[in-house]
């Protein structure tokens, strides 16, 4: 199975390995992520202005590729998957955005929000299915605690999204379990870390940060993964440093057997 991956600026940058491990995991388990050619920032932050076209019309150019190629859209990042999916209901239920963002791209067909949009764990969930990725695992991290860290972005607004239920998911649970993990159930893990304010509000970022990390810890998670480089940076900094953070890919490619091969690619494109 091939998929239209749209990997983001973060992950060209500051998140390589979760890219990385993200694609070579996605060899092993049969399916390949094409990357779009000439795929352009998505803002990280979806546009609430009603009037507000131009901030969206890269992720109308993605969406449309993959459509043209007859293929679903993949994504990694926790804020390039809520732009893009929430780009792609505005081309499916708001009559004015679609005519004007089609009406400035001239494209040879209208588009209309027909790309399925998926994040990388619905992918292992609903394509692959965490049955099969349990047989694929050589390297079960057993005895291992995890506490699954969702933030914002991947779960809300709950009925756009369609991820998961935004009040009790259990996505990155059920990952945990394939892989041979015990996962930690714990408060404030849909809870907001304060990533979008760490920098004007640093005080208050930091006391969110803390909440999440602290309260993983009371419930016994010896680490915390995530989807979201925004959030993993923000725990690290400003959560509780005992308490390591890791992208939910590098457990993957550990278990998968191909997290060493992952990280010489990471090292070889530095």
């Amino acid at each position: 199975m091939k998929y239209s991956y749209y990997p983001g600026c973060t992950l060209r940058t500051k998140a390589k390995d979760l890219d990385a491990y993200a694609r070579a995991s996605a060899k092993v388990l049969g399916f390949e992520l094409e990357e779009i050619e000439n795929w352009q920032c998505c803002g990280g932050v979806y546009p609430l202005g009603t009037d507000e076209i131009a901030t969206k019309l890269s992720s109308v150019r993605a969406l449309n590729e993959a459509k043209e190629k007859g293929q679903d859209l993949v994504t990694l990042c926790s804020a390039c998957h809520h732009v893009i999916k929430r780009v792609n209901d505005d081309m499916k239920n708001v009559e004015d955005i679609r005519t004007r963002a089609n009406n400035y791209m001239q494209l040879e067909e209208p588009y209309a929000g027909e790309t399925t949009v998926l994040h990388f764990l619905e992918v292992l969930r609903d394509r692959v299915g965490f049955d099969t990725l349990k047989e694929k695992v050589v390297n079960p991290l057993k005895g291992k605690k995890i506490g699954a860290y969702y933030g914002c972005l991947l779960l809300r607004p709950g009925k756009i999204m369609a991820f998961d239920n935004p009040e009790n998911p259990s996505v990155i649970e059920d990952f945990i379990r394939a892989i041979g993990a015990e996962p930690v159930i714990y408060p404030y893990r849909n809870e907001c870390c304060g990533g979008y304010i760490s920098l004007k509000e640093k005080e208050m970022a930091e006391n969110m940060s803390k909440k999440v990390t602290d309260s993983a810890k009371g419930f016994g998670a010896e680490m915390l993964i995530t989807a979201c480089p925004l959030c993993l940076y923000n725990l690290k900094k400003n959560g509780n440093q005992t308490l390591p953070v890791y992208y939910f890919t590098e457990l993957l490619a550990e278990a998968l057997g191909v997290k060493e091969e992952a990280k010489w690619e990471v090292a070889g494109n530095e």
